[in-house]
């Protein structure tokens, strides 16, 4: 991905600042999204397998309704799936620019992957709809055998892309996770980051457990937000089989306990595996912050146990949210102590370059000379007088008083009555330098 330094400019120290602000916010919306649509995805494969082997009319309608829940729509895949992955690239290649580190060859993956596994999704997704209308439709009466066979083949070509498209869906997102996953824990060791190839930076143990946190922690997000749902429906009348409510409710429950019960060993994992110089007060603290937040979970997760209220899903659900919200922002913190000499790096950079931009620091030849002709020469002679004096008669006055003769090329007073005021020939400071000490030069050698 070296290409991409190529359309990099230096950054200022407060630009490389809202670059990681903008990479935060990113990160909270992309984060929950693809947690919630791969958990999401799983469930209902379980599931919808589980209703076809068992001829369970539940477990195929749980399937298709986790997977409603969990993608949203379309419109909401593109927004919160892909376009963060593909503006983290942006953002990234500016904070790395020039490392010898670089995470960019993952994040390109990563979109790739991740935009493939959304395409199988949602064909996943609307399978499972089409399946259910044409069993409904085969189950009428069809006097015509020549819909009755259309109607049969489209049923079984939608059986089998329900069946393709939600596992080819999972695993493409589970390499394009991985590949997310690693692109951000480079950062975050950076100054430990010694893979020197790139399968080995996929299975470096600092990359491993931050995945599996992840996986984790997007099954029990997933339960949290479909608890949160179903209950929000029951409250609205919209689920009125009260026997498939109860089903839905334990099946749910089970699956959040037994992936959250994990998440604080791999937390702590992670916490205690930074390197020294990454692992500062404010990253300790927002740790240990998620880990409570989770533990608020774990006290609503109990409570729904003993009695499913509407209002203790949505404690558990929104829990879960500002948990995963509060190690994002360890994680980046980490991230900008861990690159803070790298990004002192760019802005001295950014500095040089905003200096070139403006000239300073630039030594400009200037032709003294040619300046006397342009701006003097039409007023003054040497041994005559023209406009003004001839100089042969003034200079003896500056001789050894150069500065003086600077500040009256700078800014001219009328000194003698018999000539003119002299206009202000609007010479910089360092081309009044020059012309005067071209006059002075001239004196010398003319005597």
């Amino acid at each position: 991905m070296e290409f991409l330094n190529n359309f990099v400019l230096p950054q200022s120290a407060e630009h490389i600042e809202l670059l990681h602000y903008m990479l935060l916010i990113l990160l909270f919306l992309f984060i929950p999204f693809i947690s919630i649509v791969f958990g999401g995805t799983i469930l209902s494969i379980i599931y919808d397998k589980k209703g076809s082997k068992e001829n369970s009319d539940y477990h195929s309608r749980l399937a298709k309704e986790i997977i409603e829940i969990t993608t949203i729509n379309k419109s909401v895949g593109f927004i919160l799936g892909v376009a963060p992955v593909f503006t983290a690239i942006i953002i990234y290649s500016q904070l790395l620019h020039n490392s010898e580190i670089t995470n960019l060859n993952y994040l390109v993956l990563a979109l790739l992957s991740v935009t493939v596994a959304l395409i199988f999704i949602y064909s996943y997704r609307y399978s499972l709809s089409f399946n259910n209308i044409f069993t409904s439709i085969s189950k009428k009466d069809l006097s015509d055998r020549i819909v009755l066979e259309d109607v049969n083949k489209l049923s079984d070509e939608s059986h089998r892309i329900s069946k393709k498209a939600g596992i080819f869906g999972v695993v493409f997102l589970f390499i394009g996770l991985w590949f997310f996953v690693t692109a951000i824990t480079i950062p975050s060791v950076y100054t430990n980051w010694n893979a020197d190839s790139f399968i080995v930076g996929m299975f470096s143990w600092d990359v491993v457990s931050r995945f599996i946190f992840y996986l984790f922690f997007a099954l029990t997000l997933t339960g949290g937000m479909i608890l949160f749902t179903f209950l929000e429906d029951e409250k609205k009348k919209r689920i009125k089989d009260e026997e498939y409510s109860l089903f839905v409710k334990q099946k749910i429950i089970r699956v959040t306990f037994y992936n959250a019960v994990f998440i604080p060993l791999f937390l702590l994992i992670i916490l205690f595996g930074m390197p020294e110089n990454s692992l500062t007060g404010t990253v300790f603290t927002y740790s240990i912050f998620s880990l409570i937040l989770l533990f608020f979970g774990y006290h609503f997760l109990y409570l729904l146990t003993k009695q499913i209220k509407g209002t203790t899903a949505a404690l558990l659900f929104f829990a879960l949210i500002f948990s995963i919200a509060a190690f994002i922002i360890s994680d980046q913190k980490a991230m900008m102590t861990s690159t803070k000499f790298h990004s002192a790096i760019l802005s001295a950079e950014f500095d040089n370059y905003f200096a070139e931009l403006k000239g300073e620091g630039i030594i400009i030849e200037i032709n003294a000379a040619e300046l006397y002709e342009v701006r003097c020469a039409s007023c003054h002679k040497w041994d005559q007088k023209l406009v003004g004096p001839a100089h042969n008669d003034v200079l003896p006055k500056y001789l050894g008083n150069e500065a003086q003769l600077v500040a009256f090329i700078r800014n001219p007073v009328k000194i003698d009555p018999e000539y003119p005021p002299m206009p202000n020939p609007g010479l910089k400071p360092n081309e009044a330098d020059a012309v005067a000490k071209y006059l002075l030069e001239t004196y010398e050698s003319r005597k």
